[in-house]
């Protein structure tokens, strides 16, 4: 009994600086890869020659297959445990068919036929396998926190890390997009271009790869966990979380996060090109100037003490930002482009606001509930997910209607639906994702309320 006091007083206690660190590159494989699916899958595709509806086909068959890989992985890792063999099958599973993805259609090789229906089922095929793999990884990763560690300061440190690995990772991308782009040319033919993404995805691979390998080296598995499995708890049911209005609260405000991010990312190049007429180069640095930001407030935001209300408070800010940067977007006239740098700041910063408290405040609603941490996050994971992969059908279905931007006066204000899907859309996001906060009781349990007083300084002093 006494053993079992012994750790969990040691999970009260706040994490030393090397164990958040070693917890915080463990995504970095997944999130260098995704940083490369949602910035170049939809422009990689169409540049192949895919219509832009078969380009988000592509995208939402993927985008299911990870939504629904999600709660099976939740599932399983509630009841069997062992979340760094489930990361590591994930990782190595990513690692093995990312490339796949951006590396030419293989069915089309082996059945010797370029027709767009074997090309759009092809790339749908490895698009789904990757993102079974992405979804082990994630659910695993991200369930990891609450059993690592009953400090609710240091819980909101670890999403703060993960999401400053994360600012790395995309960083990693543009810079590797920006060396290939200008070191491999390219004729604009479709084998030419296959060539230059699949250096893209080799790189990206290597690198996340060898985080991936720092972050089993520097981690343990949970204890909390294994203690649970070996006192022989009995797994919370889903119904458990059904019947709290916490629940549909958080899942709503990370869904409403994924959707602002993600959708801002996949759209953010055609603005650029296609909206302000600036420079390819800004494919890579405006990106690049929104993640240097998000990687700088990520760092800063772990040395808070954290409560339920300053949880609140930093999610409004970060939605008040990007509603303020959406309403900019949609009326920004092409001969203002230079602006966009100046915002991209705005957009960093609000984006790592709201995802590090977004995710934070799923701990919350975990609290020391552990034997059904992994659904939590799996199943919220399968929301954003799906959500996300029907926005991106939905949005993108319409780039084929703005062909009226080849003649727009830049004198004029021309509309377009990238417009509306990059500053409309998640400002509308960011609105009702600040309401919903509001309206959420996030104290914290009273189980992790009475910490001794150590635990409320700053964790990284």
């Amino acid at each position: 009994m006494t053993g079992d006091m012994n750790v969990e007083d040691t999970c009260l206690n706040p994490l030393e600086r090397g164990s958040v660190l070693s917890y915080g590159v463990g995504h970095m494989l997944n999130d260098i890869t995704a940083a490369c699916w949602f910035t170049y899958l939809l422009v990689f595709l169409t540049d192949i020659g895919l219509s832009s509806s078969d380009a988000a086909t592509v995208m939402f068959f993927g985008q299911m297959a990870d939504g629904l890989t999600t709660v099976f992985v939740g599932e399983l890792i509630d009841r069997f445990g062992h979340f760094k063999k489930w990361h590591a099958a994930g990782s190595l599973l990513v690692a093995v068919s990312f490339s796949s993805v951006f590396g030419g259609c293989i069915p089309c090789k082996i059945f010797r036929s370029d027709s767009f229906l074997l090309q759009t089922i092809g790339y749908s095929i490895f698009a789904a396998i990757f993102n079974v793999g992405w979804a082990a990884t994630q659910v695993s990763h991200m369930s990891m926190v609450n059993c690592i560690t009953l400090n609710s300061t240091s819980r909101v440190a670890l999403a703060s890390c993960r999401n400053a690995f994360t600012m790395i990772a995309n960083l990693s991308l543009y810079a590797i997009a920006l060396i290939i782009f200008n070191t491999i040319s390219s004729s604009g033919s479709h084998k030419d271009v296959e060539n230059q993404y699949r250096w893209v995805a080799y790189s990206s691979v290597l690198i996340g790869g060898c985080f991936v390998g720092l972050f089993h080296l520097g981690t343990k598995e949970p204890r909390l966990k294994l203690e649970a499995h070996g006192k022989g708890y009995a797994r919370i049911l889903w119904t458990y979380w059904f019947k709290k209005l916490m629940y549909y609260q958080v899942a709503l405000v990370y869904v409403i996060t994924r959707l602002v991010t993600n959708v801002s990312q996949a759209f953010l190049a055609f603005y650029l090109i296609n909206d302000l007429h600036m420079s390819q180069s800004s494919k890579a640095l405006v990106p690049a100037a929104i993640y240097v930001f998000s990687f700088i407030v990520s760092l800063l935001l772990q040395e808070f003490t954290w409560t339920g209300q300053r949880v609140k408070a930093f999610y409004s800010i970060g939605g008040f930002l990007w509603i303020c940067c959406g309403a900019v977007i949609l009326i920004l006239p092409s001969y203002l482009s230079y602006l966009m740098y100046i915002f991209s700041v705005l957009i960093g910063v609000a984006n790592a606001l709201m995802m590090v408290t977004g995710v934070s405040m799923q701990s919350f609603l975990v609290g020391k509930d552990l034997h059904g941490c992994a659904f939590v996050y799996g199943s919220l994971s399968f929301l954003d997910k799906i959500s996300c992969g029907v926005a991106l059908v939905f949005l993108e279905s319409y780039q084929n209607s703005t062909r009226e931007l080849q003649n727009c006066n830049p004198a004029n204000l021309c509309f377009s639906n990238t417009r509306y899907a990059l500053g409309l859309f998640p400002a509308v996001c960011a609105f009702v994702g600040v309401l919903v906060t509001y309206s959420m009781d996030l104290d914290e349990p009273p189980s992790l309320v009475s910490l001794p007083a150590e635990i409320e300084e700053p964790l990284l002093v």
